[in-house]
């Protein structure tokens, strides 16, 4: 595997150098085992890598026969071997993982449901799953709209998040839309694509469409509709944060990336190693007000560097905010940190929480579900504590 790895991308370079960019691509993609269908055993654990683009779709211009293009010049540019050298971290992150855990069955409890539904809108469609409470005679609390990993689908995440028993417990329904391999081999959400990071396009428009039907169907309060995800999925919160937050008040943001902070997989591949980036993307919402933010990242992530934590807050405090530190607290042996930013009205704005020597997984999850670390704190219950406010955390 090796040996092929290394060959492919020899291969690549010297495509490169011979201005075939389009064979250079496909070079690359087959190096980083992206570029075609996987085995089950060659899949399994992915973490939140972004699919390269496909070079048959790819818009590259050839230069005219017998002449050599020579790269534009620019801001952020990189040299060859450095491009070469960040891919071929980002596939050492891959092979390194352990493999995913077979997907479980969500158990429902009596009276409550789990839904399969396919959304068909021209925003696009696709699969999803809606849990709805018991507690039919009691208004519905909200709604969380919860955004999975690479290598993970609804069911999955349901469980490794353990959102349903939570929702059951304070009658909110939850919404996990899935994405296709079709759209992305590994899963992946596309947080990296500038297509993908605007109001009324891609898939944030798609995941929002989901989410004003189900305010519809279900009667939700307008005011009490969230948004969390984990990693890819968390990348993908940031981004409908940032452009929809007249439909989601609050985000939850685990192990992710800040909005902007990619704009092609190249960008996505140096921020996930925590390299220094540019200037991120112009915002994605107007200038309108900004959704709250909650933010769980451990310091032992080796998939997502830690630093991206300070580039969500970085790119939403404002100076003006109030911070407080709680004094680091004693969880199963972890040392856990929760820093607090609060405008000029005492509104808690932002809220992050570090916690030593986790790993990219969700904080107090079930390890019956993949990326899930059942040692805690528990992120499902203090994102919800978070998001609704008059309600505490377990």
């Amino acid at each position: 595997m090796t040996n092929n790895f290394s060959t492919a991308m020899r291969r690549a370079m010297d495509l490169t150098r011979a201005a075939d960019v389009t064979g250079a691509t496909r070079a690359i993609q087959e190096a980083l085992a992206f570029g075609k269908p996987q085995t089950a055993d060659a899949s399994a654990g992915l973490p939140d890598l972004p699919r390269l683009p496909d070079p048959d779709t790819a818009r590259v211009k050839s230069p005219p026969s017998g002449k050599t293009r020579k790269p534009a010049a620019g801001r952020g540019q990189k040299p060859l071997s450095e491009v070469l050298r960040i891919l071929k971290s980002g596939r050492a992150r891959i092979l390194d993982l352990p493999a995913r855990p077979r997907t479980p069955s969500v158990t429902t409890p009596q009276g409550a449901q789990f839904l399969s539904r396919v959304s068909s809108m021209e925003a696009g469609g696709r699969r999803y799953k809606v849990y709805v409470p018991a507690r039919r005679d009691e208004p519905l609390r909200g709604m969380i709209v919860m955004l999975h990993g690479c290598q993970q689908n609804a069911d999955d995440f349901a469980v490794g998040t353990d959102m349903n028993a939570v929702a059951e417990k304070h009658n909110f329904i939850v919404a996990y839309p899935q994405q296709e391999t079709s759209s992305n081999a590994a899963a992946c959400w596309n947080w990296f694509m500038r297509a993908h990071q605007l109001r009324d396009r891609g898939e944030p428009a798609s995941i929002a469409a989901i989410t004003r039907t189900l305010i519809a169907e279900f009667n939700v309060p307008s005011a009490r509709v969230f948004v969390a995800g984990l990693s890819a999925g968390g990348a993908m919160a940031a981004v409908l944060a940032e452009t929809y937050p007249d439909v989601y008040a609050a985000a939850g943001i685990h192990s992710g990336l800040a909005y902007g902070s990619a704009t092609d997989v190249m960008s996505a591949f140096s921020v996930m190693r925590g390299d220094n980036q540019p200037t991120p993307a112009a915002r994605g919402n107007n200038g309108a007000g900004a959704a709250r933010l909650i933010i769980f990242q451990g310091s032992a992530d080796a998939t997502v560097h830690p630093s991206n934590a300070q580039r969500l807050v970085n790119g939403s405090a404002d100076a003006s905010w109030n911070t407080t530190e709680t004094p680091a607290v004693d969880c199963n042996g972890r040392a856990v940190v929760r820093q607090i930013f609060e405008d000029q009205t005492g509104s808690a704005r932002i809220e992050v929480w570090r916690i030593e020597g986790a790993g990219h997984a969700w904080s107090g999850g079930n390890a019956s579900g993949s990326f899930a670390d059942p040692k805690g704190p528990s992120a499902s219950d203090e994102m919800v504590r978070f998001f609704f406010g008059d309600m505490q955390s377990a």
